[in-house]
């Protein structure tokens, strides 16, 4: 069973549109070769961070929503991880009693 996770990125903040998109498609081939889905792509381009990663005060967000069965943060995390140009990288499952308005 497949079950949905958002998948967040922050990327170096100095990528010329090719560097990034050369990223863009192998954050796309780690996804599909771990056997989930990309849902959707929220491209939330550059956002100054609460605390400088490698000395930039910056970072490129990408936030992911896959399908994905089995382990995502195992599968999908740890060769993005590898990336020179990745910062961060983080997996959460997405659970529907969090989307929920309470009165």
């Amino acid at each position: 069973m497949q079950s949905q996770y958002d998948l967040n990125l922050i990327l170096n903040p100095t990528l010329s549109g090719e560097q990034l998109q050369t990223e863009k498609d192998y954050i796309s081939n780690a996804v599909q070769n771990a056997g989930a889905e990309v849902t959707n792509l929220d491209d939330a381009g550059n956002r100054r961070m609460a605390y400088p990663i490698q000395k930039d005060r910056e970072g490129y967000y990408l936030m992911y929503t896959i399908k994905a069965s089995g382990d995502p943060e195992k599968d999908i995390a740890a060769s993005l991880r590898l990336r020179d140009n990745v910062r961060r990288v983080l997996v959460v499952k997405d659970r529907p009693e969090w989307k929920t308005k309470k009165a």
